[in-house]
């Protein structure tokens, strides 16, 4: 099957006896005992099996395990490492996980955190411990660009796990697990779920292996699993996902060139641009430059707050992914400790009309 047709059906497994369209909600928390059958439903259920089928299909995988949150998938990875492991992480990534490395497994974990984009300072980062690389590309909020293959190269002669967080791409634009990554990361809150109301998480194997049975057994024993509901919807949303992406990615190349065009703005954080320094890269690895973009209003955090308080058809919220287009401030949402610049916006581009978003940014800069 071809991804459009896996997004459709490959999530669709129908037991029940009046043979349904759909497959139905199984809110069963237990099961009969019988042969080869789930037992209890945090260990497994038919709907996440269902989903995780699926996200295994879609990126090309050969497991998945789906978790309630993306910050408890990203977790796990680190949850499965040894005591004592570093980590290689990126200088610019989403700051839930980054705090959860630096929080949660403080005295436990090592970290380093460079700018994945320059491979001199990835090599140099390197320790005799380092067990994982994590890389994040696009990166939130800058939309950094990482080269998978140049680093999943360094990190097998290294004998490190090369994970990625392919978020902002998805399977529709970028398969990391094709570019030589070992594990995908995807918080399904965002495009997954597409529309802000579904809480989720996934992890997608290249391979099953002795850390992804560490991985599966964190997954199991530590609970932190979705609900038989939120498989259910993020199969249905994922039916459309490809079809939404590309409409999120149309619409954020011609907000991206606008932007980049207009006397009020400083600068402009989207590799579809030429400008921009991980183009070329992005357009190798990728097939689309996703539906998230950044930018510089010219002023200060005070100046970025007044535009985004002008505007109707953005909402100011944390988040992304959803059929509505979301702006924030970033630095606000990430605290006192951010190094993001307090001038600096991050827009999820929606599916509403791109004359009416074009209209309405106009007016607010004027």
């Amino acid at each position: 099957m071809r991804f459009e047709t896996i997004a459709i059906h490959g999530g669709n497994f129908v037991s029940d006896s009046e043979k349904p369209v759909i497959q139905p909600i199984t809110l069963s928390t237990t099961f009969i005992h019988q042969e080869n059958s789930m037992i209890y439903s945090r260990a497994n259920n038919p709907n996440r099996a269902s989903l995780e089928k699926l996200l295994a299909s879609l990126e090309r995988g050969e497991d998945a395990a789906a978790f309630s949150s993306g910050n408890a998938a990203g977790i796990a990875v680190f949850q499965a490492l040894k005591p004592g492991s570093h980590i290689i992480a990126p200088d610019d990534m989403y700051h839930g996980l980054k705090k959860g490395i630096l929080t949660l497994f403080d005295g436990v974990l090592e970290a380093s955190f460079v700018d994945m984009t320059d491979l001199e300072k990835v090599q140099e980062a390197f320790q005799e411990n380092t067990k994982l690389v994590w890389v994040e590309t696009p990166s939130n909020p800058l939309l950094k660009i990482s080269d998978l293959e140049a680093i999943s190269k360094l990190a097998k002669s290294k004998g490190a796990i090369l994970a990625c967080d392919n978020t902002f791409a998805t399977p529709v634009f970028q398969n990391p697990l094709l570019l030589g990554a070992d594990l995908v990361m995807h918080s399904s809150t965002k495009y997954f779920g597409g529309h802000s109301d579904i809480l989720g998480g996934a992890l997608v194997t290249k391979e099953k292996n002795e850390f992804w049975d560490k991985i599966k057994n964190v997954q199991t024993t530590g609970g932190a699993v979705p609900s038989p509901m939120d498989c259910y919807y993020l199969c249905r949303s994922i039916k459309t996902l490809p079809y939404r992406m590309k409409g999120h990615a149309e619409h954020a190349m011609v907000l991206a060139n606008y932007l980049s065009q207009h006397p009020n703005i400083e600068k402009v954080y989207y590799p579809g641009l030429k400008n921009h320094p991980g183009h070329d890269i992005a357009a190798r690895q990728m097939t689309g430059f996703g539906g998230i973009l950044s930018f510089q209003v010219k002023g200060d955090a005070t100046t970025a707050d007044m535009l985004i308080s002008k505007l109707k058809y953005y909402t100011n919220a944390t988040s992304l992914g959803g059929v509505e287009s979301l702006i924030e401030r970033r630095a606000a949402s990430e605290g006192p400790d951010t190094k993001t610049p307090q001038n600096l916006i991050r827009l999820s581009v929606g599916l509403e009309h791109l004359d009416d978003l074009l209209e309405d940014l106009d007016e607010a800069l004027k």
